[in-house]
């Protein structure tokens, strides 16, 4: 079923992919998601829902719309699997794939947002406070090596973090359940492993310092995935445990699975030998890398890891993957590719506006929020195998890198136009218009988009 309001005609690709994320839903509305997915890519200005079904061409029964929202809210993680399905189908992927899992804040307004609260900043803007009041979004993306454009992410679903405190304000019969981020993490982690081991593709889940805890480790490994992250330089490792000897028995009880002596990472980067130096791709740029490696026992993992100590111009890093026989590069390679993650962040919110959409519903905060994750990843699905130039027009900015891949907004940008030439291909067909009528037409869309 399509809405006879919606203005649009979008590409087949794109109706198909739009249809499939909808079968997941109920058959009563799910006809809604497409038109609301057009209404994300078409609206302008602050990004309200009611930007969105405006853009969409929606006059009327706007708040059947938002009763949708908040029930598509609790439908997130069909919605999720779906998307992966798709990405899996049409995507050329690896059979390593990388997981990586953060979290980001939005910032909200109004005392009737529910579960908002306080949150400390972790990027402050030279006029932005230490703090701000809003969500914490603890996110789960795809990071992929596209052949041309290098690595990007994909992201596939975010779960909210409200505080125990918050949670007391919001309604009982929304039904919210308290969570930490580590618990929230683990379930994304048990969410999406199991799809991509279902379609015989391994995972990797990088994370940051933050999520170095036993509480997330012990879930995640459970899952069959191989974990890789940051190293605190407090953290506490251990040898590895002595190996038998020629005809030595095992004494009684369980093998010892860690070593004796302590292991201080700020001693080891002092040393002066053992350093190595390797090339590797980093950030999209091939760069020399100081670095040793050796083996540890490290207890929230529950047994061996693999540690790489990485020594830059006035400092020294410290990381480690679940699995002892992979290399350093590797290691370094796939805790590079987490930038992705952070790309993701800025262009959620600053390409799509999230966090501008004015609602107070918990489960349609949640809802609005992944739409625009999903509409992320739709458009960079969309654009995997254009050109350069089919996406970027840079000929009315000559100053401007010529050989820079295009944004994420310009991917954005090439979508609204090419649904726009959909419209004006109606245009030619009419016989009786005058040339100069269809040329104006076709230069007032590429401005429109």
């Amino acid at each position: 079923m399509s809405d006879p309001h919606c203005r649009w005609t979008s590409p087949n690709d794109w109706n198909e992919w739009s249809q499939w994320l909808a079968a997941g839903l109920h058959a009563r509305n799910r006809w809604r998601l497409p038109l609301l997915l057009l209404g994300i890519l078409f609206a302008q200005g602050r990004r309200t829902v009611t930007t969105w079904l405006r853009a969409a061409g929606v006059s009327d029964d706007y708040q059947d719309y938002y009763y949708f929202l908040a029930a598509l809210g609790c439908k997130t993680e069909s919605v999720a699997t779906r998307l992966v399905v798709l990405l899996l189908r049409e995507l050329p992927l690896p059979g390593r794939l990388l997981l990586v899992i953060d979290d980001s804040p939005t910032k909200r307004y109004g005392p009737h947002v529910e579960g908002a609260d306080i949150h400390r900043n972790p990027t402050p803007g030279p006029c932005d406070q230490r703090y701000l009041y809003g969500h914490i979004w603890v996110t789960i993306s795809l990071a992929i090596r596209h052949p041309r454009w290098g690595a990007m992410g994909l992201p596939l679903r975010a779960m909210l973090y409200v505080r125990r405190r918050t949670k007391r304000s919001i309604p009982l019969q929304r039904r919210w359940r308290f969570a930490t981020k580590l618990t929230l993490a683990a379930r994304l982690a048990e969410w999406s492993v199991p799809l991509l081991k279902k379609a015989g593709k391994s995972a990797w889940i990088v994370i940051d310092g933050g999520y170095t805890k036993r509480p997330f480790l012990k879930r995640a490994l459970a899952t069959g995935a191989t974990v890789v992250g940051r190293l605190r330089r407090d953290a506490a490792l251990r040898s590895l445990p002595p190996p038998l000897r020629a005809g030595q028995r095992r004494g009684r009880g369980r093998p010892r699975k860690y070593g004796k002596h302590k292991i201080s990472l700020a001693k080891r980067a002092g040393q002066r030998r053992g350093w190595q130096t390797m090339e590797c791709t980093v950030y999209g740029q091939t760069t020399t890398k100081i670095y040793k490696t050796f083996l540890a026992t490290y207890a929230p993992v529950g047994g061996i890891i693999r540690v790489v100590l990485v020594q830059e111009e006035h400092d020294w890093h410290a990381f480690f993957c679940t699995d002892a026989e992979v290399s350093a590069i590797e290691i370094l390679e796939a805790f590079a590719d987490r930038a992705t993650i952070e790309q993701d962040f800025h262009d959620v919110k600053e390409v799509w506006g999230t966090g501008q959409q004015q609602v107070r519903n918990i489960w349609t905060n949640l809802a609005v929020y992944n739409l625009n994750l999903w509409m992320h990843t739709l458009v960079e699905l969309w654009a995997w195998n254009y050109e350069h130039q089919q996406l970027c027009d840079r000929s009315d900015s000559p100053w401007d890198d010529a050989e820079r891949r295009p944004s994420h907004a310009n991917r954005r940008k090439a979508l609204r136009q090419q649904i726009m030439q959909n419209e004006l291909s109606m245009l030619k067909t009419a016989w009786w218009l005058p040339q100069k009528f269809i040329d104006l037409a076709q230069r007032l869309m590429t401005l429109a988009a």
